[in-house]
Formats: C-alpha cells, structure tokens, sequence
C-alpha cells in the first residue's frame, strides 16, 4: 500500500477513489470495478480494494487517532463537527451528484432532502451533546452522577441505499461521543462516502479520528470486525450478515448495533382518507422500492378494497421512469444487476407459486435496470412475498375484515422495523399503533423522523436503538459516579 493523491472526474467532480487512512489517501494493490445503475456501460471508478493489511492499518490509525480526538474539550470538538456540518450543506450539489450516478436515487431528492440530512446528522449531535445534562440524584446518603466516556475506535459499516446519509447518521454520534471511527461504505456505492473523507480533513478532524477503508464485505469487513481493538460495531445491512458480525462481536465482547431491513406493513382501515392512503402507498415505489422503513405489504380492509385499488392504481400510473437526473422522473433503476435478478426471482417464484401478479412484474426494457412498480396478491400469508424482504419496487396486498386481523397480519412476519397506520379514530391509531410490533409506527404519515427518537427494530430487524440519548449512549461507556454526602468539601 501506498499513499497517492490521483483522483477520477466522475460527471465534472474529482472523487479519490482511494482509502483514508490517517490523513492520507492509501492504494491497494487490487481494486474493483464502480459503474452507474443509470447506465451499466459508465464505468466510474476503479476503487482501491482493502484486505487484512489495510484493517490493521485503519484500526492503527483510528487508536491513535482516539487518544487526540477524545482528549479534545466537547466544545473544541463540537466546533470541528459544525464546520464539517457547514462544509457538507456548501457542496450538497456535488455530493447528490455523485450518489445519483453511484445509486440512481432521484437527484432532486438528494439536493433537497437526503445530502442537507447528512449535514443536520452532524449538526444535530454537535447540538445535543452539547445541551445534555448529567443525570445527577441523591440516594442512601450519597451523591450520584452518570458520567459518559468515550469508548474508544468504532467500525461502522453501512448500506448501498442512501449511502451519504446513512453513514453520516451512524458516524455524527460516534464522533460526537468522543470516539474516532472507520467507515466501511458498501461496495455498490462507495463514492460519496469518500467525498466525506475530503470534507472531514478540511474540517481540521486530528489524522486517524475519521478513516474509510473500501472493499468486499467478506474480505476488509471481516478484518474490521474481528479485530480485538476495535471497541464498537455498528452496522446496517441483510440479518445474514448481521448474524455473522454479531458473533464476532460477542466473541470480543464488543457492543454492536444493527439495522437488518424490514417488511412493513401499511394497514388501511375503512374509515381512512383512502385518497391520501392510496397515494402514499404508491409512493412506496419510490427509488426502486430499495427503502427499508417501506410499507410493501398493504393491508386493506375489505370493505374499501375496490375505492382503494382505483385509486392506488391512479397514483400507481403517474410515475416516471427514467434518468435520475431528470427532474420529472419518479422511478429510478435498481442499484445493481446482480440486485435486480434478485428481485426478479421473486417475481418469477411468487408466479409459479400461484400468486396473482396484478400488475407489473417486468422490467421496463430489457437489459436495462428499471423494474415496473409490480403489486402480487398472494394465495397465502406464507408466502415468500410475505414473509421474506425483496427491497425493490414490489408491493403486496391483502384484505381484513377486522381490526384484530389487521394487527395479526401486521405482525405475521419475523420482520419488526416500520409500520404504517390510516384511520381517522383517534383510539384506533393508538390500539392499533401500539400494537403493531415495529420499531417506528407512522399514523397518517411516513417518513417523517426526529432525531432525537430511537430508532431501530423488532425481531429480526434489528439489535439496538439509532437516534438522539440511545446512539451517544451507545458509542459511550457510562459510569456511576458515587460520593458520600459530606465527605468531600
């Protein structure tokens, strides 16, 4: 491995397509191969391509990295991680850019949405750190005080959807709590994570307190995950591979979190605006279905089946597909081929299982990665459909002739991170939002987060909590400070 300062011009914007580690850009000998989901004859980059040797280099660097970084005052801190917040907001343009060609998410969305929420990530923790209170209370004559310590180097690994936006929401606390970090960006879309890289080195961040390493899961992410020095994991991708990082952790006795998809339910109760409930159930086909937090299984009450589906497929046929880049464009193409034959498979099991296909269940052209917004009926509640998540743009429906149906078939899955409600009785939302098991249950709404809440999943969607006190406590490890009254002065 060597340093080298050579960068790639992807679409007008200079990318380093190489690892950061310390302060500097480090080359592997090998490396693998970036192309857009918008064209997959647009070769991007030729990424450097990590290994044993480069793990042990970034977790080097990010232990020395820590011992300057969580010496610094929160103020002194805090003030790297706004600059780094403004710097993000001032190239918000070249970031979208950048993840629109990596990912195909819609550029609009990423301009005003997704990328300025990277820079809030970041903004937020500052801010909330920075207002935390020690908790502090008097028990059995003494005084006691919860104190927070950083814990020491993370690894955080995160997905291909949304990229920017989800390793900035796992970075902002660590780096918030005091701890330095190596991020490991999936290898479908590693470019905007290294555009973070350039951001956080002017930003004054100490060399090592913020490394990326790139490469194969199975290859620089095992090396991450098992190495003994490494004090936290935090990671979101398929249960699969949270089940495999898991044991790595327990084996070094490492806290870890993780995000592991989901198979929401959007349940439409008849006393709905099924006007506003239809429309938001098509927008589930938004970027490719390739959403977590997406209800793709529509749960409709009986009576309203029919108004329903008129509507759904109203909104259903409004969308576009096309170029990311395009404004008028709804529909963007799947990530990958490799991702798209899988959904397809699907599709194709579902058919020859008996399941009806309503709608869709093709690609748009052939050889192209645009897949149609497809609706199966299932012959079954077991069904694959059901019971597995295919995160492309794929959605069920069933009926229910009761509220307690509804909530069973909501829960009938090993899935628990979302859950959508509509209804208009006040008491409905609350029985039914309590009971559905999820980590996030929207009523009327979607997608609307607060930082501050936790976020996380049921079963077999998740370990742990994301979000506001439940990250920093996370990334810290706390201590219980106990003073007898009136012994020290």
């Amino acid at each position: 491995m060597n340093s080298s300062d050579a960068r790639v011009c992807v679409d007008g914007i200079s990318v380093s397509p190489h690892h950061f580690i310390a302060g500097q850009r480090i080359t592997s000998e090998h490396s693998f191969e970036v192309r857009s989901p918008l064209d997959w004859n647009m070769k991007l980059a030729d990424v450097s391509r990590g290994d044993e040797q480069t793990a042990d280099l970034a977790v080097s660097a990010a232990i020395e990295g820590y011992k300057v970084w969580s010496n610094l005052s929160q103020p002194e801190r805090n003030d790297i991680l706004f600059k780094l917040s403004d710097l993000i907001d001032a190239n918000a343009g070249e970031i979208a850019a950048i993840e629109c060609l990596d990912m195909a998410m819609l550029l609009e969305s990423l301009k005003l949405r997704v990328i300025p929420r990277g820079a809030l990530n970041f903004r937020h923790y500052a801010e909330f750190i920075a207002d935390h209170q020690e908790r502090k209370w008097s028990s059995k004559g003494t005084i006691n005080r919860v104190i927070r310590h950083s814990a020491g180097p993370a690894v955080v690994i995160t997905p291909w959807n949304a990229p920017f936006m989800l390793a900035t929401w796992k970075v902002a606390p660590a780096l918030a709590a005091g701890n330095s970090v190596i991020l490991k960006p999936a290898e479908w879309a590693p470019l905007s994570a290294s555009l973070l890289a350039d951001f956080i080195n002017e930003a004054g961040f100490p060399e090592g307190a913020f490394n990326i390493v790139q490469g194969l899961g199975q290859e620089i992410g095992t090396a991450l995950v098992t190495d003994s020095r490494v004090r936290r994991i935090s990671f979101t991708g398929s249960p699969e591979t949270g089940r495999i990082i898991g044991v790595s952790a327990a084996k070094n006795l490492v806290p870890f979190t993780a995000e592991l998809g989901g198979k929401g339910a959007l349940i439409v109760f008849a006393d709905a605006d099924i006007n506003a409930a239809a429309k938001k159930a098509a927008a589930q086909f938004e970027d490719s279905g390739q959403v977590c937090l997406a209800g793709t299984r529509l749960l409709v009450e009986s009576s309203v089946k029919s108004e329903f589906m008129e509507q759904f497929a109203h909104y259903t046929d409004q969308h576009v597909y096309g170029d990311s880049r395009n404004p008028e464009t709804t529909l963007s193409a799947a990530i990958h081929p490799i991702h798209l034959e899988r959904v397809e498979g699907f599709v194709e099991r579902a058919r020859n299982a008996g399941d009806t296909i309503v709608f869709g269940g093709e690609r748009f052209e052939p050889g192209k990665l645009w897949y149609k917004p497809t609706l199966i009926e299932p012959a079954s509640n077991d069904s694959e459909v059901i019971q597995k998540e295919i995160f492309g743009p794929v959605l069920t429906i069933q009926t229910f002739d009761s509220e307690p149906e509804a909530v069973d078939l909501a829960n009938s899955t090993a899935y628990g991170l979302s859950g959508i409600v509509y209804t208009s009785d006040a008491r409905r939302a609350e029985r039914v939002g309590r009971a559905v098991r999820a980590g996030t249950v929207w009523v009327n709404s979607f997608l609307v987060r607060d930082l501050t809440a936790p976020f996380g999943g049921f079963g077999i969607s998740g370990i742990g909590r994301e979000g506001g006190d439940y990250a920093l406590d996370f990334h810290s490890d706390l201590q219980t400070l106990q003073i007898l009254e009136g012994s020290v002065h």
